[in-house]
């Protein structure tokens, strides 16, 4: 089941390997020597990821490292050739102007920019389990997913952290997508031992991640 589904590991900080989330069959691009790809990702970071993920498309299960890497969900919005909806499990909409005004791409704008692309028909945030109205029609959806929309007994992250359950979660992933096209799938929100993951954090995140990995390769199988 999901043998046809690729999984790709965007390994930026090494917490993948850490947790000891390796999910079989799984491809890993390694970007822990990218510079300017922080929380912000200048021009030169997003052409080296985009060349990285070029061989591959939408479809998948795109696991893009801690929050601080959301961002890279636009460039597999990018690859998306029909029409869609980004349905976004987030306790952030990352719909806000970098600060400043800078032209940077970051973890906080890319919902904006996403908002660009000319296949996206529609965004819908979800922070709990009972927001899941307004979505299109028959209209395939592209699902993002960053952990911290679960509370902390599910997930630990480095952000301020929602209140939906795990099993509200699958849920939720199972309606929105009922009856429907899979695009894609990403999901963010790991927390490293730079920012504070103890041995505790670290086995309650690759439980969580286990857990995901299996639902999501079920809806898209």
């Amino acid at each position: 089941m999901g043998a046809s589904v690729p999984t790709i590991l965007m390994n930026f900080s090494g917490i993948y390997p850490a947790e000891g989330f390796l999910p079989d069959g799984a491809d890993i691009l390694d970007f822990t020597s990218l510079e300017g790809g922080c929380c912000y990702c200048d021009s030169e970071a997003a052409s080296a990821i985009r060349d990285a993920i070029g061989p591959y498309s939408a479809r998948g299960v795109h696991w893009l490292d801690s929050g601080d890497y959301h961002y890279a969900s636009l460039f597999w919005l990018e690859k998306v050739a029909r029409p869609f909806c980004l349905v976004l499990f987030d306790n952030h909409p990352d719909d806000q102007p970098t600060a400043f005004g800078s032209p940077l791409l970051s973890c906080g704008s890319w919902v904006l920019e996403a908002r660009k692309l000319p296949m996206l028909q529609a965004v819908l945030h979800i922070r709990r389990a009972d927001d899941i109205c307004g979505l299109p029609a028959s209209l395939p959806v592209y699902l993002s997913i960053d952990k911290d929309v679960l509370n902390r007994d599910s997930a630990r992250t480095d952000w301020d952290q929602g209140t939906m359950t795990l099993e509200e979660l699958r849920g939720a992933l199972a309606a929105v997508t009922e009856g429907r096209c899979i695009a894609g799938v990403d999901v963010c929100g790991e927390l490293t031992p730079g920012k504070g993951a103890v041995d505790t954090d670290l086995i309650t995140n690759r439980r969580t991640n286990d857990i995901l990995q299996g639902i999501l390769l079920n809806l898209m199988d």
